[in-house]
C-alpha cells in the first residue's frame, strides 16, 4: 500500500472510513480480494510472491494495513517480507499494541515500513523508522511512503478531500471514494519530496494514483466500519494496458457485526 486516507470516530455511523492505493510493478503476481483457503478468517488482497499483503481484515474484526516507507539508499535485499507483518497481526490474538510490542524488538530487520492495527477497541500505528507505538484519536489522517501526516502533495489532497466525504450527509458513497483516489494529476515540482529516486520519479510518483509503463496503482479499497461494528470492503483492480486501465468487477464483501468473531461470515464478490 502507498497511500492510505483514514477518518477515524468523525461519524457515529461510519467510525472508520479508510481510502487506500496500492501501488506495485504490473509484473508482480497478485490475487485480488477473497478469503484465503489457508488462513480462512482472513479477508485481503494477496501478493503472490511472498504470499503476504498489504490490506486485510478478519472475520473477528481486526483489520490491518502497511505502507513501504522510501528510502532506496537504506534498502536491504535480504530482508524478510513487510506483507507478513499483516498476515501475523490478522492470523493471531494479540491485541494491537501488544502485537506492536512484540514486533518493535525485531521490527528493524526489515526494510523501512508504516504499519496500522486495529480492532473493534482500538487504533494503533507503528514505523520502524522512529520505532514509536502511537494510538490514534479521533481525527482524520494519511499516510504514504514516508511517517504518518507527513504533507506530502498527495497526502494533503486526499485528506482534504477525504474530510468533505465525509462531512456530507447521506452514505459514504464508494464511487466518490474511487474517484477521490483516482487523482492523476501529479504535484508541482517545486512541492516535491526528496526521498532519493530523483526529480523524475518524484514527480511520477506525486499523484494519488500512478501509472508508468511498468509500474502503478493496481488496486484501490475502500474499507467501512459502522456503528454495530459490521465491516465492509470494497477492491477495484488495475492493469497495465493501458496502465491504470480498470479491470471489473469491483470486489465487495460485507461482514455484518453478528458474524465478526466467527470463522468465516458469508461475504459476497
Amino acid at each position: 500500500m502507498c497511500l492510505i486516507l483514514l477518518a477515524y470516530q468523525m461519524r457515529p455511523d461510519y467510525p472508520l472510513v479508510l481510502a487506500a492505493n496500492r501501488d506495485e510493478f504490473y509484473s508482480r503476481p497478485t490475487a485480488p480480494l477473497g478469503f484465503w483457503q489457508d488462513r480462512p478468517t482472513i479477508l485481503a488482497g494477496r501478493d503472490l510472491k511472498a504470499r503476504g499483503t498489504w490490506m486485510g481484515i478478519t472475520a473477528g474484526g481486526r483489520w490491518a494495513a502497511i505502507t513501504n516507507y522510501r528510502d532506496p539508499a537504506a534498502l536491504k535485499a535480504d530482508a524478510p517480507s513487510r506483507g507478513r507483518l499483516v498476515v501475523d497481526f490478522l492470523a493471531g490474538s494479540r491485541p494491537p499494541r501488544a502485537y506492536l510490542e512484540h514486533l518493535r524488538p525485531q521490527s528493524r530487520r526489515y526494510n523501512g515500513f508504516n504499519l496500522l492495527v486495529g480492532d473493534r477497541a482500538g487504533l494503533f500505528f507503528f514505523s520502524n523508522r522512529n520505532g514509536r507505538i502511537r494510538r490514534l484519536r479521533p481525527g482524520l489522517y494519511g499516510l504514504s511512503n514516508h511517517l504518518l501526516d507527513t504533507p506530502w502533495p498527495k497526502v494533503a489532497k486526499g485528506k482534504l478531500r477525504l474530510q468533505r466525504l465525509v462531512a456530507a450527509k447521506g452514505p459514504i458513497a464508494a464511487e466518490a471514494v474511487f474517484e477521490l483516489l483516482g487523482d492523476r494529476t501529479p504535484a508541482p515540482l517545486g512541492r516535491l519530496p526528496t526521498t532519493g529516486v530523483g526529480p523524475e520519479w518524484e514527480q511520477r510518483l506525486s499523484p494519488l494514483f500512478i501509472t508508468s509503463r511498468d509500474y502503478g496503482t493496481r488496486s484501490s479499497s475502500l474499507l467501512l466500519v459502522d456503528r454495530e461494528g459490521g465491516l465492509m470492503i470494497t477492491e477495484r483492480t488495475y492493469g497495465n494496458d493501458p496502465p491504470g486501465g480498470w479491470e471489473p468487477p469491483d470486489r465487495t464483501f460485507r461482514l455484518p457485526a453478528a458474524f465478526c468473531g466467527s470463522a468465516r461470515p458469508g461475504g459476497s464478490p
